[in-house]
């Protein structure tokens, strides 16, 4: 059996010169966004717009969570990404309105191709629709779409899509219940 080719895997990653120059004025920028006082939010939504994210009015992101490329990421009206949380978005990372991404979750766009021996990166997006609630430590995996009122449990791990208004829990995550909102609800 062939061991993994290393070597044709970093040379199978080639990224312009913009994109390189991108990358290392965002390393920089990064830590002005990580060292904002909490309650900057607009200055953060600012922020990341000024790299090329889309960001949506009153979105609250915290000054530790970690947006890997702001270019990738669309996020909407009214949604918010808690403390620690990691957005690492090689694919594109789409974000609906109303949206709660709780603490130390990990939306990964990104991972290698195992079978092919140069193991090349594959981008692949997530979409998470609107009204979602993704509980503390979750795992959203490369690909997955996240519809519409879903709650992904705490601590689930979610590498297949999630139906809309339900909810999931475990690793792997599975459908426990639909959810059923109160007479508070908003609609959509």
């Amino acid at each position: 059996m062939a061991l993994p080719d290393i070597k044709k895997n970093r040379a199978s990653t080639k990224y312009g010169f913009g994109e390189i120059g991108l990358r290392i004025a965002w390393m920089i920028g990064m830590w002005v966004f990580r060292f904002s006082p909490r309650p900057c939010f607009g200055f953060r939504r600012w922020w990341l717009r000024l790299f090329g994210a889309r960001v949506g009015k009153h979105v609250h992101l915290y000054p530790s969570s970690h947006v890997y490329y702001p270019w990738n990421l669309v996020i909407g009206d009214w949604s918010s990404i808690g403390e620690w949380a990691l957005v690492y978005n090689l694919g594109k990372v789409s974000i609906g309105e109303r949206v709660t991404i709780s603490q130390r979750v990990h939306l990964c766009a990104g991972t290698h191709d195992y079978k092919d021996p140069a193991m090349p990166l594959i981008k692949s997006p997530i979409t998470v629709g609107s009204a979602v609630w993704i509980c503390a430590d979750a795992f959203i995996g490369p690909g997955v779409s996240v519809a519409d009122g879903a709650v992904v449990g705490a601590c689930s791990v979610v590498v297949k899509d999630v139906p809309e208004w339900c909810v999931v829990a475990g690793n792997p995550a599975k459908l426990i219940k639909q959810r059923k909102m109160g007479q508070n609800d908003l609609s959509l």
